[in-house]
């Protein structure tokens, strides 16, 4: 009997897998226990629909991610920052500082998908980048400046 897998089973496939089993084996075990469906033409049909739409939204999620990353791309944002009489900075600019600028031009990007690479202790600009999808990124400047 040809089942679709709708869990990994050792020794038989991952989910999503067509496979050919024993009878009884997909009667007494696999279709009670909901580990499987019998791959019957509808199935199969519903399968590679739900597939193709699942891909459509990939890739319009994917262009829409590129299209974001060439507008980002070479973006200056300001961050002011608390400083001392010599410009030294109290504390240093974090990846939520980024985020809060780039929210307000417009970019609600995640803090966790800034990567600054190095500590920013000091007035200047600097290199950071934006991981805007898995992977797609956009190299953004920081200018730290007094507040």
């Amino acid at each position: 009997m040809k089942v679709i897998l709708l869990d990994n089973i050792q020794g038989h496939g991952k989910k999503g897998d067509i496979v050919t089993v024993n009878d009884g084996y997909a009667r007494n075990y696999l279709l009670p226990k909901k580990l499987a469906v019998e791959a019957t033409k509808s199935v199969l049909n519903e399968i590679q629909q739900k597939v193709a739409k699942e891909q459509r939204i990939l890739k319009e999620e994917r262009l829409a991610a590129e299209e974001q990353a060439k507008k980002m791309s070479g973006t200056v944002i300001e961050v002011k920052m608390r400083c001392g009489d010599d410009g030294k900075m109290y504390g240093s600019v974090t990846n939520q500082n980024v985020a809060d600028a780039l929210k307000e031009i417009g970019y609600d990007i995640d803090k966790k998908k800034i990567t600054i690479k190095d500590n920013i202790k000091t007035l200047g600009i600097y290199d950071a980048e934006v991981k805007v999808y898995k992977d797609i990124t956009a190299k953004i400047k920081i200018n730290v400046c007094k507040n």
